[in-house]
């Protein structure tokens, strides 16, 4: 998604922001998320798409905006080969629908388009999306207790995970 197009349906990015917030993801954000706090997230998302450090992919149905990813492009010259699969949200009346697991390979594939060999993603410990990413090949790499605090005042622990895409060219 360019720039432009961000712009141009950032009151959907914002819904879509909110839902996943409100639904309990653990995204960075508490419930609920106002719509100014939400709007800067997403427009600073558009400020990283601007400077070619992310990319973000939107899902669609009928039209309508239904779920995004995004990949966090590495900028440093020893890691020009990874990126890190961010903010997977799926609307949560089009959950259970592949829609995720979709955006999933989307994103692989620009990582690939992008020659990143390498992906990094974290989850909350027994999340959907830990499922998701173990059923699509990813690797968990560790845990880390008591990471990120949930709407609830809990303090939840996180799981990291990669998956090589292809092999580093060593010489």
């Amino acid at each position: 998604m360019t720039v432009e197009q961000g712009r141009a349906v950032l009151p959907a990015l914002v819904r879509l922001l909110q839902d996943a917030v409100d639904s309990g993801a653990s995204v960075g954000f508490l419930a609920p998320l106002s719509d100014e706090d939400a709007y800067a997230y997403w427009n600073s998302v558009l400020d990283d798409v601007a400077s070619g450090t992310c990319v973000l992919l939107v899902a669609r149905e009928a039209g309508n905006i239904v779920g995004s990813v995004q990949l966090e492009l590495a900028t440093k010259p020893n890691a020009y080969h990874r990126a890190e699969v961010q903010k997977l949200f799926v609307f949560r009346h089009a959950r259970k629908r592949g829609i995720g697991g979709q955006l999933m390979q989307a994103i692989e594939q620009v990582a690939t388009e992008q020659q990143r060999t390498l992906l990094v993603l974290d989850t909350r410990q027994g999340d959907n999306a830990e499922r998701l990413y173990r059923k699509l090949g990813y690797i968990e790499a560790g845990f880390i207790p008591a990471y990120a605090l949930s709407s609830a005042g809990t303090a939840d622990t996180t799981v990291i995970f990669y998956k090589i895409l292809a092999e580093v060219n060593k010489s």
